[in-house]
């Protein structure tokens, strides 16, 4: 099941950061560091054009460090993308921001021009908190749920660098449908737009998978299930999310896995790898080749029909 979450108010950011892109020198993309691929909204390739950019893959102190480091080899092969792995935890690193972004438009700074940034992200990945440490007071609403900044604001950092910020938004449909449980696994939709049961089956059949041994650590589990029910059974049992008659309670247990990974109490965990991003890229861009198709079709047996209906 697809996961589409796309507020209003989202596609109204859209039309906003449209008109003002022609006058941004630099794009800042915030992704998680967890779910860099599905994290990645493919509306800011098409929005930013050949502007460069740079990718900060943030929350990195809840991915798994080697996987994220890859992630970073992985997004610099694309011309114009610097990528950079930070936690909002320490200031020291988002402060590192400004100067990377001098290097990366150096014509701007020797002319003694503001550089002109724009600040993009998905929900709840951090992007608000990293505005706030950039300008060393609060500016930016954080939250610990998903869009809470609404509206587009302009920040002088007074160092060089005005930063344009932007709601976080989503795209209207996510092809990919693994991706779309990724977001919901990390919190990036709104619990009451998904079901835990099967939210939580999805992070279970690959924590089995990619992250035995730290699943097995943090919910004392002796003998691994083989199944994702079985897991949650058990993290139930170990919880003691339990109904009346001992039956276990899946949605207890499913919220249990859930916000332990978000808070990193499993441990440093990343949801995907390089690797599995090209293969998931050629399903979807075959699916939408097919989808495609099948509307031309569609269209074409409409056509044909009319005609028939005019000859007649």
């Amino acid at each position: 099941m697809a996961i589409q979450w796309y507020p209003g108010h989202m596609h109204k950011a859209r039309k906003e950061i449209e008109e003002v892109m022609p006058q941004v020198d630099l794009v800042i993309e915030v992704l998680d560091a967890r779910i860099p691929y599905s994290s990645e909204n493919p509306m800011v390739q098409t929005l930013r054009g050949d502007k460069p950019c740079i990718k900060l893959l943030n929350k990195s102190d809840l991915a798994d460090p080697e996987t994220t480091q890859r992630w970073i080899e992985y997004l610099e092969r694309e011309q114009g993308v610097k990528a950079m792995a930070i936690t909002t935890l320490q200031a020291s690193q988002v402060k590192k921001i400004p100067d990377l972004c001098r290097k990366f438009v150096p014509s701007r700074d020797k002319i003694e021009k503001d550089i002109r940034t724009m600040i993009m992200g998905i929900p709840n990945v951090g992007k608000s908190t990293i505005i706030n440490t950039l300008a060393g007071r609060m500016i930016a609403k954080t939250g610990n749920e998903p869009a809470v900044t609404k509206t587009q604001q302009r920040i002088n950092l007074r160092n060089g660098i005005v930063l344009s910020d932007t709601p976080g938004i989503l795209w209207p449909k996510v092809d990919n449908e693994k991706s779309s449980y990724r977001l919901a696994v990390t919190g990036a939709i709104k619990d009451t737009a998904m079901e835990y049961e099967d939210v939580a089956m999805f992070a279970a059949e690959y924590f089995l998978t990619a992250y035995p041994e730290a699943i097995a650590e943090r919910y004392k589990i002796k003998q691994m299930p083989d199944t994702d029910i079985e897991l949650l059974e058990a993290i139930g049992r170990n919880r003691g999310a339990l109904r009346p008659g001992g039956r276990i309670d899946l949605h207890k247990a499913s919220e249990v896995l859930l916000h332990d990974f978000r808070a990193g109490r499993i441990g440093q965990l990343s949801l995907e790898t390089p690797e599995m991003a090209e293969i998931e890229k050629e399903e979807v861009a075959k699916l939408l080749a097919e989808k495609q198709a099948k509307e031309d079709a569609r269209k074409e047996q409409e056509r044909l029909k009319r005609s028939g209906k005019r000859l007649s």
